[in-house]
């Protein structure tokens, strides 16, 4: 047993990689969390991937995001996650859709198509977009809760949207949903507070605004190396435990 797998297959064993590698995922978001959730998915065996996002790799995202390196600085991250998949499990079919998640924009995904949706945006708008496709097809999906502001990668659960606490976009969203009547999502959000940010830039130092559709922030929040990817791997675990059970 020396297959690129074989260390996944002695824990979860051969008809659940079999399940994997005939599912197809979509990955909403390629930033911090999202960069993450596709590494993981890709080193997991996944046999499809969609990968959704409209950024390129910035000078900033190299504190905290995977697909961020010198060499990948100004590419789009649909196409930095794309090589990064081939690198990694060339088997793997990738699609990218060059293009931010917006309720806009939610009519050209085919969401029956998937076996499970990853959310990583950072939209509320987005969010209820998402999981309102992802309802209506029956289609699993997992969402992730606020990653910004926050130092403590431990504090990190999973739960339903409706068991949530202290998370502020969690609260946003628990809101939004009941008014639609949408229960049951799977999150993963922090017991941590968030942290306010200690200042702007000085005078003289520029940190260019989030201009993301549905990001209304000048400053973005603050993140380290040591969050984002925590969440990112969580969802991604959560992902292929389900998908290994036949769920």
């Amino acid at each position: 047993m020396t297959g690129p797998f074989s260390r996944t297959e002695l824990l979860l064993g051969r008809e659940a990689m079999e399940r994997l590698q005939k599912s197809r995922v979509a990955v909403f978001g390629l930033g911090g969390v999202g960069g993450y959730a596709v590494e993981a998915l890709a080193r997991s065996g996944v046999g499809a991937l969609d990968l959704v996002d409209d950024d390129k790799v910035a000078l900033s995202n190299l504190n905290r995001q995977i697909l961020a390196t010198r060499d990948t600085l100004g590419q789009e991250k649909t196409e930095a996650a794309r090589a990064r998949v081939a690198r990694i499990n060339p088997d793997c079919r990738v699609t990218v859709h060059r293009t931010f998640f917006l309720p806009e924009s939610a009519d050209a995904f085919d969401f029956t198509q998937y076996d499970y949706v990853v959310d990583a945006i950072d939209t509320v708008s987005g969010k209820l977009a998402l999981i309102e496709k992802a309802k209506a097809a029956g289609t699993p999906i997992i969402c992730a809760m606020g990653a910004g502001n926050k130092l403590d990668p431990t504090a990190f659960r999973v739960a339903d949207l409706y068991e949530t606490s202290v998370c502020p976009l969690a609260r946003i969203l628990r809101k939004e949903c009941r008014r639609r009547g949408i229960r049951d999502v799977k999150v993963v959000y922090s017991l941590e507070e968030p942290i306010a940010p200690l200042a702007a830039p000085e005078e003289g130092e520029e940190t260019p605004p989030d201009t993301r559709p549905g990001v209304s922030r000048k400053v973005p929040p603050g993140s380290v190396a040591f969050v984002p990817p925590v969440v990112g791997m969580i969802l991604a675990g959560e992902v292929v435990k389900d998908l290994a059970k036949g769920k």
